[in-house]
C-alpha cells in the first residue's frame, strides 16, 4: 500500500482511539507528526475533519437517545428541552473563545512540547480530581443545574490548548461539578457533536483549497472519516464499561508516562 494512505490509516486509528478518551486525540496526532516526520501543516485540516467520523459513531451509538429527545421536543416534554438546553448552553465557551483564539490556537498546534508537558500536567489532574471527589448528584444530562452546565462549557476551553484534551476538560469539570462519571462521559460525547462540526467547519472555510492538494484530496478525507468512524465505535462502549468499573485513573498515568516518553524523546532529537 502506498505510504501515504498507510499515513492516512494510521492518522484515522490514532483520532478513533482517543477522541473520547481523557488522552488528547489532537495531542496525540501532534506527536505523531513528530514521530513519522511529516509536514504537520499540511495535515493539520484533514487532522480535524476526519474528528467528524468520531462524532458519527456517538451519532450511530446513541441513536435512541437522539430520537426520544427530539420526540420529546415535538411533544414539549421539559426533560428533552433542558437536555438540549444544557448541550447548547456548554457549546457556547468554546464556540465564543474558538472564534476569538483561533489564530492563537493554531500556532499551539506546532508545538509538541507543550502537547507532552499538558499530558502530565492533566494526568496529575486527573488523580487528584478523582481522590477528591466523592458526592455524585446529578444521574442525567438533562438534571444538571444551567449554572453548572455553564461552568463545565468554560472548562471545555481549556482543552484549546494541544494535549489538555477535550472530552477530558470536559469529564474532569463534570465530575468536580457533581456529576456522576457515566454521565459525564456521555456529556462529553454529546457535547463533542456541536463542537466537533463547529471546529471542522471552520476550518473548511479557512482551509478548504488544501483538500485539492496533491499530499490531501477527498479520497485521503475519506479514507480517514472511515477509519475513525469504526475505531470509535469500538472505543466508545469500551471506555464506558471501563469508566464505570474503574474510573479515569488508568488514563491519568497513561498520560503521566505519555507526556514524560514524550518529553526524553523530543529532548533527545
Amino acid at each position: 500500500m502506498d505510504l501515504h494512505y498507510l499515513t492516512v490509516i494510521l492518522l484515522g486509528i490514532v483520532e478513533g482511539l482517543t477522541e473520547f478518551l481523557p488522552v488528547s486525540s489532537t495531542g496525540h496526532l501532534i506527536l505523531a507528526s513528530e514521530l513519522l516526520g511529516y509536514d504537520a501543516s499540511v495535515w493539520a485540516m484533514f487532522n480535524v475533519v476526519i474528528q467528524l467520523g468520531a462524532i458519527l459513531a456517538v451519532v450511530v451509538l446513541y441513536w435512541r437517545t437522539f430520537w426520544a429527545v427530539a420526540m420529546g421536543l415535538l411533544r414539549k416534554e421539559p426533560t428533552s428541552w433542558r437536555f438540549l438546553r444544557n448541550l447548547l448552553i456548554a457549546f457556547i465557551p468554546s464556540a465564543v473563545i474558538g472564534l476569538a483564539l483561533h489564530d492563537y490556537i493554531e500556532t499551539l498546534l506546532g508545538a509538541p512540547k507543550v502537547v507532552a508537558w499538558a499530558l502530565i500536567v492533566g494526568g496529575v489532574a486527573i488523580l487528584l480530581i478523582e481522590r477528591m471527589v466523592k458526592e455524585n448528584r446529578f444521574h442525567g444530562i438533562a438534571d444538571i443545574p444551567l449554572l453548572r452546565v455553564v461552568g463545565i462549557g468554560f472548562i471545555q476551553c481549556i482543552s484549546m490548548i494541544p494535549g489538555v484534551s477535550r472530552s477530558g476538560a470536559t469529564i474532569m469539570g463534570a465530575l468536580t461539578l457533581g456529576v456522576e462519571r457515566r454521565t459525564a462521559a456521555e456529556f462529553s460525547f454529546f457535547l463533542a457533536i456541536p463542537t466537533m462540526l463547529g471546529a471542522s467547519t471552520l476550518e473548511l472555510l479557512k482551509k478548504g483549497d488544501q483538500i485539492t492538494s496533491a499530499q490531501v484530496g477527498w479520497s485521503s478525507i475519506a479514507l480517514g472519516f472511515v477509519v475513525s468512524f469504526i475505531v470509535a465505535l469500538l472505543v466508545i462502549k469500551w471506555f464506558v464499561g471501563l469508566v464505570s468499573r474503574q474510573g479515569f485513573t488508568p488514563f491519568a498515568w497513561y498520560r503521566i508516562v505519555a507526556g514524560i516518553g514524550a518529553l526524553l524523546w523530543l529532548s533527545a532529537r
